[in-house]
């Protein structure tokens, strides 16, 4: 990943200059040009370097250069990768496959490909020629191989064009490639074309591989049957496919590119304005639903900002400040950066961060946010000084969680942007740093080896092409001044594999209408959009210790492991005043000073009538973006403080349970109780009954449709008002029963954990009827079983019956029964044998339990476990799988508190057993859980033979 130019000193067209802005500069214009004039002011207690040592230093990644370049050609070309243990090239087919990262080769000589604009940067001019006529002459595109179209757009295409970019420039020059005549840029047309079958989908997404030679035909292809791609595979084309079509005149390549980016903004999560990390190609379904700035969505947010830059398109700007300002209210936690559910960002998705996300300070710099750009760069590179490189993975108390380093050079990119906004010497110390730690750890007598545990230092024999394409070009920049490089480097925006793209490319065959579509139908804040440069008094306050002061509070963040100390401490440092920010184990509602430091935070504290109190924070009405966070940190404590206070008082999760033809008690869906209403657990029997829908559907006013509910249980959409008062309408329209359905699509009982519906603070008794609360997924079972067979019947009870005795004194056919199930006899049980289940239930695996996710996801979700329940032999079950997520429902962005329209039920400890297999040996249980098509196709044959027996009974 990389940025537009990097804001050397000079350079560009002037600061405010409508022209400018419309050449491309807008970007540069708004950041690191602009903020080059602030390095005066920023005379920081790092000591300057000389330019003697600047010198040596820039001359020293040269060298180092040449020794990864020149092992590279001598030992591995035309190979794409150069193994540097064994001196030799890495050619796909000839080496034990490594799995996806093998999809990045080709057998079209990737490494040289991907360092041709690098030569030219560190003014290898001759062999820049040279390398030219290799590629023109040796490189075959139109091999039959399956790679990947992410990596091959952005390291071979973008490589070409990159190429192409630096060649016409030196020619127009007249010094070097007076030969030249298009040739690489009639290559990336080639590459182009052989990419374009991938966008061949209903949606635009285009499909995450591809063959060289077939395409997408079958079976020759050998690919083409994947349903799913990552995020930023698919958002990270528009540079490289509009410059193709900028410099081709030939407009498909930007006209795929842009469709796709449209796609993802349209299916972007409505609420949070996060995406996912991958996606279905098809339906535009999110099948992760975990959102960060790291792996498989990073170079998304990076590309809508550049193309703004590149095409000169508003729109783009306006989506990325979109997602930026999510990102900054969710992900965002200083100085991390942490994944999150796109459903209920509110809730970390994982505990550890990779390290790709390390390009995003230098992203932040280019959006002009230098404060917390500084404070996630100077943690990152207090992890670097602690394991010498940024592992793969680490957690957020900073220890190791994937051990592997493959030489990425994101960190080095934030570095040098950050010099180059900064004029900070401090980031000159930190490019020394990452210099003597490659010469000392990673060089080896053939290059530069990975490596394979950053604790024990050991290698890998693999040096990927993007160590030659970013990291030296990063480097080197960091360290040379204007005079160094023979061109403009303001010139140019970087590609995320840092390739070079004119800027001019902006006003040139412009093929693509630029109409506005973002702001049709999204709410933006101005100050996103702001066209000028920024006042550099107060992007940098007139403090010369300003950048150090960001940083000295994480000096040590690493070795205390504490990130949340390392928040406070920032927090006491600027601007919040002496005091830590209010915990939530410290709230009083009658301390006048809390409520208003909760003022302060853009929390509201609301007295309800019967003397308790409901919170609800508003993020936008805070005193300043610290106060939100600490507001935002205070309610998420205050939440888990809640679910532990209730605890004791907590309800275990029922059962809805679809007893009417063709299912006969075989769809068991877990439903959330609620704490008012007929408790089901003291009326063994449930309520039964057909469903219909309330109108209006979300239950909130007088149901206007009594004659259809009366009798029945009423279904209704959550939303719009509490839920005592959706039970009270429908219980005077006459309804047995109410079903809530989760408004929030997507969301499930497999995924998110379950919550008991709270009473609106009045008095409750004089609802008597059921009431239970259904996820999405669960409730639109039922309503594709009422659009399917018109009459639904269903049981509402404490827990899953068996057919037996559902259907007790009922002519049915006896395979309805299974020959291994027990008749549950719950209501004849001893107290003895209600205590023997209910220590059975504690220890009840989660895979056996009814709507329970597996256990790759249980860590996520935690979802409450079960009550006292019949065994897997009991009954069928039915439920839907998500990959890892948690979608949980938030409506808007309030949380409230005690008397809030849901309460999460506090997670109990899980634990697997084998009880129940004990109990019955001769059972098999299947833990696959399968959509409701699939267990409906199951069912096929009992369904005509029930209909078989009807028509023998007629």
């Amino acid at each position: 990943m990389s940025g537009a130019g990097g804001g050397g000193e000079g350079g560009g067209a002037g600061c405010g200059s409508p022209a400018s802005w419309r050449a491309g500069w807008s970007l540069v214009a708004t950041a690191a040009l602009c903020l080059v004039s602030s390095a005066s002011v920023l005379a920081t207690g790092a000591a300057p370097m000389s330019k003697e040592e600047k010198q040596r230093l820039g001359n020293q990644v040269l060298e180092m250069f040449d020794h990864a370049y020149g092992n590279y050609m001598e030992h591995a070309y035309p190979a794409d990768e150069l193994m540097p243990l064994t001196c030799r090239g890495r050619v796909r087919g000839q080496e034990p496959s490594r799995g996806d990262v093998d999809d990045a080769l080709g057998k079209f000589s990737l490494t040289l490909i991907d360092t041709l604009d690098t030569l030219v940067v560190l003014n290898k001019t001759k062999e820049f020629e040279e390398a030219v006529r290799k590629v023109v002459r040796d490189v075959n595109l139109d091999n039959d191989i399956v790679v990947s179209v992410f990596e091959t757009n952005i390291r071979v295409l973008g490589g070409l064009l990159g190429g192409h970019s630096v060649a016409i420039m030196l020619k127009e020059k007249g010094e070097h490639m007076q030969w030249y005549n298009d040739e690489l840029l009639q290559m990336a047309k080639q590459l182009g074309y052989k990419l374009l079958p991938a966008f061949n989908t209903t949606s635009g997404l285009p499909y995450p591989r591809i063959n060289l030679k077939f395409g997408m035909r079958k079976p020759e292809a050998r690919t083409g049957t994947e349903t799913d791609t990552c995020t930023a595979c698919a958002g990270t084309l528009i540079l490289e496919f509009a410059a193709l079509s900028r410099f081709t005149g030939t407009s498909i390549f930007e006209e795929s590119a842009r469709k796709a980016l449209d796609f993802l903004w349209e299916k972007r999560q409505r609420s949070s304005n996060l995406v996912g990390v991958t996606i279905n190609i098809h339906t535009g379904d999110w099948v992760r639903k975990d959102s960060g700035v790291g792996a498989g969505i990073d170079s998304y947010y990076e590309y809508l900002l550049k193309a703004y830059v590149l095409l000169g398109d508003d729109s783009f700007l306006e989506r990325f400040n979109t997602h930026y300002d999510a990102i900054m209210r969710y992900i965002s936690q200083p100085p991390l950066l942490l994944d999150v559910h796109i459903h209920k960002p509110m809730l970390n998705a994982r505990t550890w961060m990779d390290s790709l996300l390390a390009f995003f300070p230098g992203l932040q710099v280019l959006k002009g946010d230098i404060r917390p750009a500084i404070e996630t760069h100077e943690m990152l590179y207090q992890v670097i000084k602690k394991h010498n490189f940024l592992p793969e993975a680490f957690t957020t108390d900073f220890r190791v969680h994937w051990a592997q380093h493959p030489l990425r050079p994101e960190f080095a990119e934030s570095t040098y942007f950050l010099y180059k906004a900064t004029g900070d010497p401090y980031y000159l110390e930190v490019g020394k740093t990452l210099i003597e730690n490659l010469n000392k750890y990673a060089r080896v007598p053939c290059g530069f080896a990975a490596m394979k545990d950053v604790r024990t230092g050991s290698h890998e024999d693999r040096m990927d092409s993007f160590f030659l394409a970013e990291m030296f070009k990063y480097l080197y920049l960091l360290f040379a001044d204007k005079e160094d490089i023979i061109f403009d480097i303001e010139d140019y925006i970087f590609t995320t594999e840092a390739h070079l793209l004119p800027l001019w490319l902006s006003t040139t065959n412009q093929t693509v209408s630029k109409k506005n579509t973002t702001t049709e139908y999204t709410e933006l804040d101005d100050s996103n959009f702001d066209w000028t440069c920024p006042n550099t008094q107060i992007l940098f306050p007139n403090d010369p210790m300003y950048a150090q002061s960001i940083r000295e509070p994480l000096k040590n963040v690493v070795d205390k492991s504490c990130p949340r100390g390392v928040v406070r401490v920032r927090e006491e440092s600027f601007g919040s005043g002496p005091k830590p920010p209010l915990r939530a184990r410290d709230f009083m509602a009658s301390n006048p000073e809390h409520l208003e430091i909760l003022k302060k935070m853009g929390v509201s504290l609301i007295h309800l009538k019967d003397g308790r109190v409901q919170l609800v924070q508003h993020a936008i009405q805070a005193a300043s973006s610290l106060d939100a966070e600490d507001g935002l940190r205070f309610m998420q404590e205050m939440i888990e403080l809640s679910s532990q206070q209730q605890k004791e008082q907590q309800l275990p999760p029922r059962a809805v349970q679809i007893v009417s033809h063709p299912f006969f008690g075989r769809v068991v869906l877990t439903a959330g109780p609620a704490q008012f209403g007929m408790d089901l657990s003291k009326h063994k029997s449930g309520t039964r009954g057909f469903v219909a829908s309330s109108k209006p559907y979300n239950g909130c006013s007088e149901i206007t449709n009594p004659e259809v509910v009366m009798g029945k249980i009423a279904l209704m959409q959550r939303g719009q008002c509490m839920f005592a008062e959706k039970a009270r309408n429908i219980q005077k329209a006459g309804a047995i029963g109410g079903i809530v359905i989760d408004d929030n699509e997507g969301s499930s009982s497999d995924t998110a954990p379950l919550f008991q519906m709270a009473g609106d603070g009045k008095n409750t008794d004089d609802i008597t009827i059921p009431m239970l609360f259904l996820f999405n997924k669960e409730g639109n079972i039922i309503l594709d079983a009422i659009k399917e067979y018109e009459e639904v019947e269903v049981l509402l009870s404490d827990k899953a019956k068996d057919r037996a005795t559902i259907f007790k004194g009922k002519m049915l056919p006896n395979y309805i029964f299974d020959s291994n199930l027990e008749v549950d006899n719950t209501e004849q049980k001893s107290s003895e044998n209600d205590s023997e289940n209910q220590k059975s239930e504690k220890t009840t695996g989660d895979s056996q339990d009814i709507g329970l996710v597996s256990q790759e996801s249980m860590e996520e979700s935690s979802p409450i476990s079960q009550p006292e329940s019949v065994s897997p032999a009991d009954v069928d079950r039915a439920s839907i799988l998500s990959s890892k997520e948690d979608s949980c429902p938030t409506e808007n962005h309030e949380t409230t508190i005690h008397d809030s329209e849901c309460t999460e039920l506090d997670n109990q400890p899980q634990e697997q057993s084998k009880t129940e297999e004990e109990s019955s040996p001769n059972v098999s249980w299947d833990n696959k859980v399968q959509p409701m098509e699939s267990i409906l196709a199951d069912w096929n044959e009992d369904i005509e033979a029930f209909e078989m027996m009807e028509k023998d009974e007629l």
